[in-house]
């Protein structure tokens, strides 16, 4: 074990401590009136992200050194698989809403034929 290496305890610890004061971070910046309130979403957004990374790097161990890569292709695939579901969701609801919409000019009273 390399000596200059930072303790397991360490690392964890500095990752809990970031990891609490991004939360808190979040918090206030969701309760507080001191920020523009269209700021406020983009804001959240950015912290969730780094505390993402936070919990990548210091919890999961995922680097980018050359022993983390099947680690970094699993999450890179993960990404995709919850992207495609996302966009796929997000299409679907567009084009039922589309589909369900009442047609332009017909009457709020009209019934449907069977």
């Amino acid at each position: 074990m390399d000596a200059s290496a930072p303790s397991e305890l360490l690392v964890y610890t500095i990752g809990l401590l970031v990891a609490i004061l991004l939360t808190a971070t979040s918090f206030w910046a969701a309760n507080t009136t001191l920020l523009w309130s269209g700021g406020v979403v983009l804001g959240l957004a950015v912290l969730a992200i780094a505390q993402m990374g936070i919990h990548l790097v210091f919890f999961l161990h995922i680097t980018s050194g050359p022993e983390s890569t099947n680690n970094v292709l699993a999450l890179a695939f993960g990404a995709l698989i919850v992207f495609v579901v996302i966009a796929g969701t997000m299409w679907i609801v567009a084009d039922m809403n589309a589909n369900m919409m009442m047609p332009p000019g017909a009457p709020m009273g009209m019934r449907m034929q069977h």
